[in-house]
């Protein structure tokens, strides 16, 4: 039979055996078989295809079954019909990497991705076509979405890389999270839904498609859960699995932000109620959050780092404990597959929010024990046997017997990760700059453009999204004796700029940037005007479109008015309206244009008298590529808000000048109660980013790299260096009965810098001993199993450790290692 149906395969799908992918009310099926699925978001464009394998084998190393990506239109079509796969745009080549690896895909087509990117995925070229309107019933939008959506698909069949055709893909998305923001747009939006889900079906890719965050998903479309928790989650059709598209593992950052962090006992605690209330899929949004390279950056002011808290942090590196405590997570659920997919369910509810879920098969059970009480531990008796269950927790036991796993019981390494200077260098603190200014010219001193208007246009709509910068100038006559010119004069904009930098006459009187999510604001300053001609330019500076909302394509960005000339003589008030004026429009800077930040640039750059806090400037260094293969940063503290280029190579916007606010974070985060984005957040009143990666395959080893950097508000260069970044030192607390593996990532272990075995205090750099300790000498027994060695296990017994003498508490064996 099995030889029968590889024939049959083979002649179907030019020898790539098909597998076959269906549903039913409990689990995505795979070849007849329900399973158990673990998920990861990894977006292919937030990272290199230099890093992809190493991100997947990670993935896979970590548990995972499948790896998830959005697909972000405006990436891949930034100017209509002109198509870009190239580089770390290679979908196919990300998509057949996760195959090498023996991993299913999960492939988000949308096309509206959201995700923090700039302006959702959508491309600005398809806002401006004429009747345009975003994600409803819209032809214009409709045919455009429909165009891209058929060629991935045509795309990803020509390569057979869906299932049904032996290839990874085992599910498709269509649209993202409409269903959150679905109200304003009527019927239309009804229609709309089901006009996506037929238009899918017809593209017939032979896997289920998937809407999530819409309860009324047109059959067959399967609804799926987003969010810190779904396990209270019920698909609209009893066919349809309960499924979790976007297990948030973290949360994302904005300029002025504080850094998230959500800890790794919420997150296990959170997987465990899924599975144990009746869940088979679930996907971590994000596993590697990676780097919004370029201005890919959405928001406004989501930041360059999209590091997200995620198991894999921006660079690659395992962000320990949550890594390694959800990968003992996944791999006992996926011991539990048969039962949980198959095994009759009962429960048991305790009270006080204490519960076991029994899942039943005539082979035998497996037991959940849920605690979703905030303050109290649990004590359960089941089937003659006492338990505890620690508060926000959940028990896992795959015999109903044996406790294997519980999500509030850590027992796997923390990595404190460091910056390391960069040894390449002789003199890494000094780099030796030069530096030329912006042109501007053309802009302040003859308000010259490309096109004018005698109206205020929204940034989208001129520049089209080729650039932050978008220039609005006007020129305003005054006679002699003109009654404005004998008053106190300013000017006041009213902007929806990002940032605005404003010029009268070519003199800077100002600047004013968004703060606190108010995205409109009045600009009003004092301004000098001259009998005769006065040239007013605007820059209006973008830091990232609107990418969420309903209709939030039309969200306005840019200068759309009024902009008013303000006269005031003691009481008297005159207003001048500019806003109908003849205006000019120039999109880009000077330097962009000229491409100052490629390596080959032949403009001249001066190396005499380096300038310091001066706005508008562009700066350039080389430097040497740090030793070694650990990822690599650059320090941009000091310098205010620009962009960098390493090698021509665009690595993000940069903004360290915005500090955040300080108050909001905590030296201690209970893990315990529901979380949300404003919980245990830390680095309050600091840059809100200060390390910038550099990709590996940015840098060539042999030579001088080029750093060029544009800064727009002013700032000190002569702080800027490279560093890696490194596990510096790993910690355990762990308590009696577990085994420890301690790992320093390919490096060896150099010292223990402390243990004790007992009741010991404090976390991970500032342990300290308690009232009790083992007899014997805990440092002494790891500097001969672990230092010197990548890695070792400890068994943590009081055979090994000597009995300590503690009355009630549960004794810990605590460790901090030097790596």
């Amino acid at each position: 039979m099995a030889s029968l149906r590889f024939i049959l395969c083979c002649v179907l799908v030019n020898c790539a055996c098909a597998t076959i992918v269906s549903h039913d009310g409990r689990a995505i099926t795979i070849d007849g078989h329900r399973r158990v699925l673990l998920s990861g978001s990894i977006h292919y464009p937030r990272s290199t295809p230099e890093m992809w394998p190493n991100l997947i084998k990670k993935g896979k190393e970590g548990g995972l079954d499948a790896i998830e990506t959005y697909v972000f239109w405006n990436a891949h079509e930034p100017t209509c019909r002109q198509y870009d796969f190239s580089g770390k745009l290679d979908l196919i080549r990300f998509l057949k990497t996760i195959q090498d690896e023996g991993l299913y895909g999960v492939l988000r087509i949308g096309p509206y991705a959201c995700a923090e990117w700039n302006y959702g995925g959508f491309p600005v070229w398809l806002h401006n076509m004429p009747g345009m309107v975003f994600r409803t019933t819209n032809k214009a939008y409709m045919d455009e979405m429909q165009n891209f959506t058929t060629m991935i698909v045509d795309m990803v069949k020509k390569e057979k890389l869906f299932a049904s055709q032996g290839g990874p893909i085992i599910l498709a998305q269509i649209e993202n999270e409409y269903g959150n923001i679905m109200g304003p747009y009527g019927e239309a939006g009804k229609s709309y839904i089901k006009w996506c889900a037929n238009m899918a079906q017809a593209l017939d890719v032979g896997v289920p498609w998937i809407m999530c965050q819409q309860n009324d998903a047109p059959q067959p479309m399967l609804n799926t859960c987003n969010g810190f928790y779904c396990d209270n989650f019920t698909p609209n059709n009893p066919n349809t699995p309960k499924m979790w598209t976007e297990n948030w593992t973290g949360w994302f950052k904005q300029w002025g932000g504080k850094n998230p962090h959500r800890t790794t006992e919420d997150v296990a605690f959170s997987v465990a109620r899924f599975f144990q209330r009746g869940g088979t899929f679930n996907n971590y949004y994000m596993y590697h959050g990676g780097t919004n390279f370029d201005r890919t950056a959405g928001g406004p002011y989501i930041t360059t780092s999209y590091d997200y808290d995620a198991p894999l942090d921006e660079y690659g590196n395992l962000n320990q404990p949550k890594y390694g405590h959800l990968k003992q997570l996944h791999d006992v659920l996926h011991s539990m597959e048969k039962t949980l997919t198959y095994g009759n369910i009962s429960t048991i509810d305790f009270g006080n929010s204490a519960s076991a879920t029994i899942y039943t098969t005539q082979e035998g059970s497996s037991c959940f024990f849920g605690n979703g009480n905030e303050n109290s531990d649990a004590a359960i008796s089941f089937r003659g046997e006492s338990y505890v269950v620690p508060a926000w927790s959940v028990t896992i036991l795959p015999d109903c017997k044996t406790e294997a796993y519980n999500t509030a019981k850590i027992t796997t390494q923390t990595s404190m990760m460091v910056k390391k200077s960069n040894e390449a260098e002789e003199d890494p603190s000094t780099l030796k700059w030069s530096w030329r200014p912006e042109n501007m010219d053309n802009f302040l001193l003859r308000g010259k453009g490309e096109s004018t208007n005698t109206q205020l246009f929204d940034q989208k709509v001129v520049s089209n999204d080729q650039s932050d910068y978008l220039w609005y100038m006007t020129t305003v006559k005054f006679r002699k004796r003109d009654p404005f010119l004998g008053k106190n004069m300013s000017l006041r904009v009213n902007s929806t700029a990002h940032v605005l930098r404003v010029f009268v006459n070519g003199k800077h009187i100002g600047n004013q940037h968004a703060e606190n999510g108010k995205f409109h604001y009045i600009f009003e300053k004092d301004a000098k005007f001259k009998s005769g001609r006065n040239v007013i330019s605007l820059l209006s500076i973008t830091v990232g479109l609107q990418n969420y909302g309903a209709f939030f394509e039309s969200v306005p960005v840019g200068i759309t008015g009024p902009i008013s000339i303000i006269g005031r003589n003691g009481d008297e008030t005159i207003v001048k309206d500019l806003s109908s004026h003849k205006w000019s429009y120039k999109t880009g800077l000077n330097g962009f244009e000229n491409k100052l930040f490629k390596t080959e640039s032949p403009s001249k750059w001066s190396f005499q008298s380096v300038p310091l806090n001066r706005t508008m400037t562009w700066y350039k260094t080389t430097f040497k590529a740090p030793l070694g293969n650990d990822p690599v940063v650059v320090d941009l503290l000091g310098l205010g808000k620009g962009t960098a280029w390493v090698n021509g190579n665009n690595i993000g916007r940069y903004w360290p000048a915005f500090i955040s606010s300080s108050d909001g974070c905590s030296a201690k985060c209970n893990y315990r109660g529901a979380y949300y984005a404003e919980k245990c957040q830390t680095n309050c009143g600091e840059p809100t980013q200060r390390w910038y990666h550099v990709p590996r395959s940015f840098l060539i080893t042999e030579g001088d790299n080029t750093l060029v950097l544009f800064e727009e508000m002013g700032g000190n260069p002569s702080l800027v260096n490279f560093q890696t970044t490194i596990a510096g030192s790993v910690c355990a607390n762990v308590y009696e009965k577990n085994v420890i593996e301690l790992s320093c990532d390919r490096k060896t272990i150099s010292a223990i810098k402390f243990a004790s075995f007992g009741n010991p205090d404090g976390n991970c750099g500032s342990f300290v001993k308690g009232t009790c300790e083992g007899s014997k000498n805990a440092v002494d027994i790891l500097t001969k199993e672990c230092v010197g060695k990548e890695k070792c296990s400890i068994d943590v017994t009081a055979e090994k450790f000597g009995v300590p003498y503690c009355s009630g508490a549960a004794r810990r064996l605590a460790i901090e290692a030097i790596c």
